[in-house]
């Protein structure tokens, strides 16, 4: 495969001449089954490092250059990694900071990766072995762990433990397909935007351990107080989004309608004909079932919809037996042990109970079992 390393610059001079070289003399020649190339994305930096590439590029012919704008760091990467796939055909595109924070020799380890399946690999520095420099003071570090630790929490995303970090390794088809939405953020956040939505489209993600570390020249581009605040409006808008408008949402409106159905023939039955209320809201149950299983698999699951008689059949018997458990053990079981040991009055108060946790149970077994997630072809 053709990999392109792309490495965004503004005034990057002293670092990219030494970083260079040493992927060009120290690790490219250790990959056997890749085209590596170089791809340097400069933003006009005014302090001649544009020039310096230029005398890169008489050195080694699988360097190249993309220029533009000062826009951002998200910006400068949309535009080289269009630059990557149109010009120069890459297959597999790396983000990697020019300063050497980012360690050269990982190249092969985020490669391994790559070959070994995964679309997105990320450098971790929490997580097996990772690290953030020993040097930096405690109410950095404190910041750094804790506020990816906050990205992790407000997503609800927690396989994945470095959502901050810049260095990885993507094939073209994740850029192409995330692009159009990609280029409402031209900052900081893009790390965390393009990875959330690679997750969300089921690309199959990995991480390896890195050890961060400090820069040597030039100084940091990022704006602390306007990088937390953009980052905190896009995780919480994203997470309400997926969380309102996402499978949950739509589960929550399927489920609504079930409970309708169960709380109407649980109030007709008992109240109208003095049938026990956990026997009535059993036949509820039965009725509800069949409701949401056919408005969750055409509508809240669709992505993953199921095809076919024999396979509906197979899951509908499958929906039946894992919401079984749910509506004998929790609701049903609630509202037993409600009338039994309170009395009957409050009947409809156990009800309630014993659907809201019933309602936490079934989005787990419906999520991962009955409508799993496929992986991203």
């Amino acid at each position: 495969m053709k990999v392109v390393i792309i490495i965004p610059t503004y005034n990057e001079k002293e670092n990219i001449q030494k970083l260079v070289p040493i992927l060009e003399d120290e690790i490219f020649p250790q990959i056997k089954n890749h085209d590596m190339n170089i791809l340097i994305a400069d933003d006009n930096s005014p302090d001649g490092t544009k020039e310096a590439v230029k005398k890169l590029m008489e050195k080694w012919k699988n360097i190249d250059i993309s220029s533009g704008e000062k826009k951002g760091l998200g910006a400068a990467y949309v535009r080289a990694m269009t630059y990557a796939v149109d010009k120069m055909n890459a297959d597999v595109m790396f983000e990697m900071d020019a300063d050497l924070s980012h360690d050269p020799k990982k190249v092969p380890d985020f490669l391994k990766k790559i070959d070994e399946g995964y679309d997105f690999v990320i450098g971790t520095r929490y997580s097996d072995g990772g690290s953030i420099p020993s040097n930096w003071g405690l109410i950095r570090k404190i910041y750094s762990i804790f506020g990816n630790l906050l990205v992790r929490t407000i997503l609800f995303k927690f396989s994945i433990h470095d959502w901050t970090g810049g260095y990885r390794a993507l094939k073209k088809e994740v850029f192409l397909k995330e692009k159009d939405e990609l280029t409402n953020f031209m900052g900081y956040t893009f790390q965390v935007s393009f990875l959330n939505k690679a997750v969300r489209d089921n690309y199959k993600v990995a991480e390896v351990p890195i050890q961060f570390t400090d820069r040597t020249f030039g100084k940091s581009k990022i704006a602390a107080s306007e990088y937390i605040s953009d980052l905190l409006k896009y995780v919480i808008t994203a997470s309400l989004k997926e969380k309102l408008f996402g499978s949950f949402g739509k589960f929550l409106v399927v489920g609504g309608t079930g409970f309708i159905i169960q709380a109407v023939l649980l109030k007709v039955l008992v109240e109208g004909f003095n049938v026990h209320p956990a026997i009535a809201s059993l036949a509820g149950a039965v009725l509800a079932i069949f409701s949401n299983f056919n408005l969750n698999n055409i509508w809240t699951f669709k992505k993953d919809k199921i095809h076919g008689i024999k396979m509906y059949l197979w899951k509908l018997l499958n929906f039946y037996g894992t919401s079984a458990v749910g509506v004998l053990v929790l609701q049903t079981g609630i509202i037993f042990l409600g009338d039994h040991f309170i009395g009957r009055r409050y009947y409809f108060i156990y009800f309630l109970v014993g659907t809201f946790i019933l309602m936490l149970y079934n989005f787990t077994m419906y999520r991962f079992v009955i409508w799993r997630k496929k992986p991203h072809k």
